[in-house]
């Protein structure tokens, strides 16, 4: 190949060469740095420079300097994904380079990386009985951080594609029924979570989103809400509050009047609540508080929750699980598959049939009966088989 100007070697250039300790040396210049491979002999050298000239070419040979994995992952997490995500999402990759990534993969070098360490590293976390979803999530964020790096040159392949971390297996969902909806409602009356569970159970929100409601965002006139907001409480950075991560889940939700009525109460409530507090009250204008006004602590929630089902003598299910409730409930009344969808938040229409496919076959029977009774024909317009 060709010397660029002044003299200096063009990318691609190369040489075999032997050293003084008898070894074979085959040497490429990538355009940002030298590349070296000892070879058995100085046939096979030039048959390695040969082929790595086809693949810098190509662009498949990596041409950047090699580093190790725990070097680049600290760059790439800092300075390329942090920005682009929310906090509690840095925070929790963070910790996945933290606890499962660095201590079996980061001392190896980028470049010498393959799908057997990757492979070795999903076995082990398997062995110490951690579940699919973190394997997976350990899979995901690896795979991202590789993808740059071969689009820096870093590396020639993302080794991640060889590799497939466990089977996800699909959580049961666990939604109360329309009997036990109303024993819930029931049992919470009266209660401190009555408005928030009655909310959360006829509407679908999540928690986060719940915590982050404002009254700026309730119209009790027309009996709706706005989804804005979600919060959550990260360890170390206290309560951040971001928008939700799809315009989607930005919503409108219209408000049944028993709902509306509840709120108009908790209003009342809350106001009393704040003449208590007098001076300590913080104004962050929340729909469900603190008893100062602040942030309602979201680990306090499953706690009491769990306490209000064992009192009202239902079966145990998680606080998000009231989202499914009101996704269930919905559909088995008849609510149209795409109301669902925007009463939820979900992205597309497909995510909300994946997620409740166990309740559309009951919901085709119901449409079959309806077709049943207006078009069996009556006895006497059977025609006599004798």
């Amino acid at each position: 190949m060709p010397r660029s100007k002044k003299g200096r070697r063009a990318p691609g250039e190369g040489s075999v060469f032997q050293r003084k300790d008898g070894r074979w040396v085959m040497q490429i210049w990538t355009g940002s740095a030298y590349k070296q491979k000892y070879v058995k002999s100085q046939k096979e050298g030039f048959e390695k420079l040969r082929q790595a000239q086809r693949e810098l070419e190509q662009g498949i040979l990596p041409t950047q300097p090699d580093q190790m994995l725990e070097q680049y992952l600290e760059y790439w997490i800092e300075e390329v994904h942090k920005p682009t995500i929310k906090l509690s999402s840095y925070v929790k990759y963070r910790k996945l380079i933290r606890l499962y990534i660095l201590p079996e993969l980061g001392k190896i070098k980028l470049q010498k990386l393959t799908p057997q360490h990757i492979n070795s590293l999903y076995r082990k976390m398997e062995k110490r009985g951690l579940k699919p979803k973190t394997i997976n999530s350990v899979h995901g964020l690896l795979h991202k951080a590789l993808d740059n790096a071969v689009k820096w040159g870093y590396m020639a392949r993302n080794v991640c594609d060889s590799v497939s971390p466990p089977r996800l297996v699909k959580t049961e969902i666990q939604p109360l029924t329309m009997e036990q909806a109303h024993k819930l409602l029931e049992a919470v009356r009266g209660h401190r979570l009555e408005t928030l569970l009655t909310l959360a159970l006829t509407t679908g929100m999540r928690r986060g989103e719940l915590l982050a409601l404002r009254w700026s965002d309730v119209d009790l006139e027309q009996g709706s809400i706005h989804v804005r907001h979600t919060v959550d409480h990260i360890p170390r950075y206290g309560y951040v509050e971001t928008e939700p991560k799809t315009k989607k889940a930005q919503r409108l939700i219209m408000l049944p009047s028993f709902v509306v009525d509840a709120l108009k109460q908790h209003r009342i409530e809350q106001q009393e609540q704040r003449l208590k507090a007098g001076d300590n009250w913080q104004d962050l204008n929340l729909v469900f508080t603190g008893l100062h006004g602040n942030y309602l602590n979201p680990r306090y929630l499953p706690k009491m929750f769990s306490k209000v089902l064992m009192e009202a003598g239902l079966p145990h299910i998680r606080f998000h699980d009231l989202r499914h409730s009101a996704a269930t409930i919905l559909l088995s009344m008849g609510v149209q598959l795409k109301v669902v969808q925007e009463i939820l938040g979900h992205s597309t229409i497909v995510m909300t049939a994946d997620i409740y496919s166990h309740v559309l076959p009951s919901i085709q029977k119901e449409a079959m009966e309806k077709w049943e009774q207006q078009f069996r024909p009556n006895d006497r317009d059977v025609p006599d088989e004798g």
